[in-house]
Order: C-alpha cells, then sequence, then structure tokens
C-alpha cells in the first residue's frame, strides 16, 4: 500500500548533481515538482559534521541521496548524522540511497586480525534509524546478509545491455564479454546473457597484494570487439593491463563496462593512455573534472533508474521489476534507441 505522505529527497554532499538528477527524473514520472528537502550539511573549523534540516520532516518518507565514495569517511559520517537528524525529527521511515557502498570491498577476513568493514558499517547504518538501504551494485551480493533490514541492490547490466545495444548495434556479432578476474565471471556472464554475447575471462596471478604477476586469456578473442565488465574501477592498472593483453591474443578493440569510476591516484591518466577504446562508468560517483575530460571515458546516467526505484518503494511495488532491460526502455526512452 503506498504511504499517505509524498517521497521527499534530502541529499549530503557526495554526489549533490546525482540527487538533483533524481529529483527531475522523479518530478517527470509523477508530473509534479519533487525537489530536495532545503537543509545544510556543513563542516565546523575542526572537520565535524553539522546537519540542520529547514523543513518540517514529521511522519515523512525519507530518502537520503548519499554515496560513501571519496572521502569515504566524510561522506559516512554525512550519511549518519543526516539520518540522526531525521530520526529525531519523527520521519516516519528513512530509506538510505547509497550508490556506491564504501567498505563494500572489506567483505571478509583475508588474513587474520583483519576487520569486516563492511559489517561494521551495516552496524552503523542500522543504528542511526535507518530502515531500508537502496543501492547499486554491490561489490560482494552477500553483503545483504550483513543487515538486519531490507536492501534493495539495482544493477548496472541492465543499463549496460542498453548502452552496448545502442552504441554496438551492428557489430554485435563481433563482440565477447570478458571477466578481468575469476571472481567477476558472474556478473560478467550476466551481461553476456543479455546480450546473448560469449564470455571469456582473464585469469589474473599475483606475486604479492597489488602487483599482478601474469595474465592468461581463457577463451578465444581473435577478431573479437573484447567488453570488459567490472563493478569497481579504483587504480585502472589491472584493468589497462587486461587491455593490452586481450589485443596481444587478438582482440580487435578493447573497451570496458565499470559500475562504480573511483578511478585514484593515477587512474584516468592510466586510461587516456591505454589501449582501451572507451571507459564506461556510472555517475554513482561524483566525476571530477579529470574524468569528465578524459577523451575515451564516457559517463551513463543512473538518475531514471533510481527515480523509478524510489517510487516503486513508496508505492510498495516490486523494485526487482528493475532488474530487467525490457523495464528500462521506456525508462531510458530518448537516451538508448533499440534496434
Amino acid at each position: 500500500m503506498a504511504a499517505t505522505t509524498e517521497p521527499k529527497l534530502i541529499a549530503g554532499n557526495a554526489n549533490r548533481a546525482l540527487a538533483k538528477s533524481i529529483a527531475r527524473r522523479m518530478s517527470m514520472h509523477r508530473g509534479m515538482q519533487v525537489g530536495l528537502v532545503d537543509a545544510r550539511v556543513e563542516r565546523f573549523n575542526d572537520g565535524e559534521v553539522f546537519v540542520e534540516v529547514f523543513e518540517n520532516v514529521r511522519g515523512e518518507d525519507m530518502y537520503i541521496i548519499q554515496p560513501t565514495s571519496r572521502p569515504a569517511n566524510d561522506n559516512l559520517m554525512e550519511l549518519l548524522i543526516i539520518a540522526d537528524a531525521l530520526r529525531r525529527s519523527s520521519a516516519d521511515r528513512i530509506t538510505a540511497v547509497i550508490p556506491y557502498f564504501g567498505y563494500a570491498r572489506q567483505d571478509r577476513r583475508a588474513k587474520a586480525r583483519t576487520p569486516i568493514s563492511a559489517k561494521l558499517v551495516a552496524n552503523l547504518l542500522t543504528e542511526a534509524g535507518i530502515d531500508r538501504i537502496l543501492t547499486l551494485d554491490l561489490h560482494a551480493a552477500q553483503i545483504q546478509g550483513f543487515f538486519d533490514i531490507p536492501v534493495d541492490n539495482l544493477y548496472a547490466s541492465p543499463i549496460f545491455a542498453l548502452d552496448i545495444e545502442h552504441h554496438f548495434k551492428s557489430q554485435m556479432d563481433d563482440l565477447m564479454i570478458v571477466s578481468p578476474d575469476v571472481g567477476g565471471v558472474a556478473r560478467a556472464r550476466e551481461l553476456a546473457k543479455r546480450i546473448n554475447a560469449p564470455l571469456s575471462i582473464v585469469d589474473k596471478r599475483r606475486e604479492k597484494a597489488g602487483e599482478v604477476a601474469g595474465m592468461t586469456v581463457i577463451g578465444d578473442v581473435k577478431g573479437r570487439k573484447c567488453i570488459i565488465v567490472d563493478d569497481i574501477c579504483d587504480t585502472a592498472g589491472t584493468l589497462c593491463k587486461a587491455a593490452e593483453v586481450l589485443l596481444e591474443n587478438g582482440a580487435t578493440e578493447v573497451h570496458s563496462y565499470i559500475t562504480h569510476g573511483v578511478l585514484s591516484g593515477p587512474a584516468v591518466e592510466r586510461v587516456q593512455n591505454s589501449v582501451m577504446k572507451s571507459l564506461v562508468i556510472t555517475d554513482s560517483i561524483e566525476p571530477t573534472e579529470a574524468v569528465k575530460n578524459c577523451p575515451n571515458i564516457r559517463i551513463v546516467p543512473t538518475a531514471p533508474m533510481f527515480a523509478q526505484a524510489i517510487l516503486n518503494i513508496w508505492h510498495g511495488t516490486s523494485v526487482s521489476s528493475l532488474f530487467e532491460t525490457e523495464t528500462l526502455v521506456p525508462i531510458y526512452e530518448g537516451l538508448y534507441q533499440r534496434g
């Protein structure tokens, strides 16, 4: 049953451009103006986060739009403190919309005496009074089990499928989807099924953490346009090396589709100077000027999908329907033409 109040959006400082885009898309879907709740999220001189909400939110269905991207700790604290402010202001339900869930890579104890930070963050979010999580392409799907509240994990692959069909529509038979490591095979296979393309794997061997000693291509990529698929691109070293190995094994072109463009350190320069023809990322993390100006990086929008997901949650209807490419076709009409 739909809530009696209107869904209300509030944003931290992590990605206000995306928050405003989601509000605009919701306005288009609903035929009435949806804006961000008037609030200030600021810092004291010593760096403490201060939040003040200028509108009445008592009994409201609130959606906090805040990825926990760089600086991860500051943005996480903003999210927690906004949630606390809303809870103490008697909001009826608080949903955290976290397009990029930071700390997700720390989802298990890989070595002795190390933390499971993703679980700690899940506990913090729950204790702050958040009732529901809406996120995109968690690094490990089992992180949903760290929460005792509902978690809706959306997928970028339906958007990527539309984008690939639009930009490679006359070359679909030449495409091959590539997983950059064995751990990402499920994600790559899922996209391959959507566009009816074969699958290949780049198996990498490490001598020590952070250094790749060698790569082996599993599958015949000769004469293929290869599309590398992954959830996170951080320093882009492994990604650029994988592109080189694919070309050495006979691929004609290499493109990459990565959900979260963390792109830290020398990543943008590496991508610009790499053999990849294009790197496609979503706007889950607000792009820097360097990312925007890089000629072979392209950004696809997630606002249409997040706007529809928020409306579905508010109406009490299915969010999993957005897992299907066909569901997103009318939502992304005007951006992508099929056929």
